[in-house]
């Protein structure tokens, strides 16, 4: 059995971005980490892809995927949330630790991802990655004084995050998924109107729309299925 390739490589970068992430929420630079976030994405995305174009895909390979993926999308987003928390909550000294439902909830998801056969073209439950990309958004709106952004990083906005999420993560809810068997408008074209909006959305917005795009790609799921239904 091989371990070390090319696509085994970028999951553990994608790990030791999640691990260097978490080391820099416990120094308080939250902004720094959600970048390291960011970059963790990139590796995420681009093994699979790797692995698909050099035909080195292997079950050590998906088994590693996960374990790289609870450290970057569990516990390193759960951990921003318990900070931003942490700063906030006086009263109820121990209300932060309940972040760390979030690192349950997506540990859940991905282990049931592992041997889910029904998700092979599409998903069921929000993608740990979307959830994270909200989440490193936090830090940013946290320094805002006005907009909807501040309501979502205050303590009553951050714990309704974490109960929704946690479901949304683990329920029955099929999301269609950005993957192309063929780049025809025909098969594709709500793939590609939403990737377009969500550019435009970046360009106009920048950081605020990530959210915005996310909750998008929800409902757009939800009416795919309703329509189908």
């Amino acid at each position: 059995m091989k371990l070390i390739t090319i696509p085994n490589l970028m999951t553990l970068a994608n790990l030791i971005c999640g691990c260097i992430g978490i080391v820099l929420v416990s120094e308080g630079q939250l902004k720094e980490a959600s970048i390291f976030m960011f970059i963790a994405l990139l590796f995420d995305y681009f093994d699979g892809f790797v692995a698909r174009l050099l035909k080195s895909s292997s079950e050590i390979g998906k088994q590693l995927d996960s374990l790289a993926d609870v450290v970057s999308w569990g516990v390193l987003p759960a951990y921003i949330v318990f900070s931003l928390l942490s700063k906030q909550s006086e009263l109820f000294t121990y209300a932060p630790y309940g972040a760390f439902i979030l690192a349950a909830a997506s540990a859940l998801r991905l282990a049931k991802f592992n041997i889910d056969t029904r998700q092979s073209d599409s998903f069921i439950g929000l993608p740990t990655p979307a959830n994270a990309m909200i989440i490193a958004t936090f830090p940013y709106f946290f320094e805002k004084t006005t907009g909807w952004e501040t309501y979502l990083v205050s303590p009553l906005g951050l714990a309704t995050y974490v109960l929704v999420f946690s479901f949304l993560l683990n329920a029955e809810l099929p999301l269609f998924a950005l993957k192309f068997k063929d780049f025809s408008w025909k098969t594709n074209s709500i793939k590609y109107i939403f990737l377009i909006g969500s550019f435009i959305g970046l360009v106009l917005l920048k950081l605020s729309a990530i959210p915005l795009i996310i909750v998008t790609y929800i409902l757009l799921s939800l009416y795919l299925n309703l329509k189908r239904n």
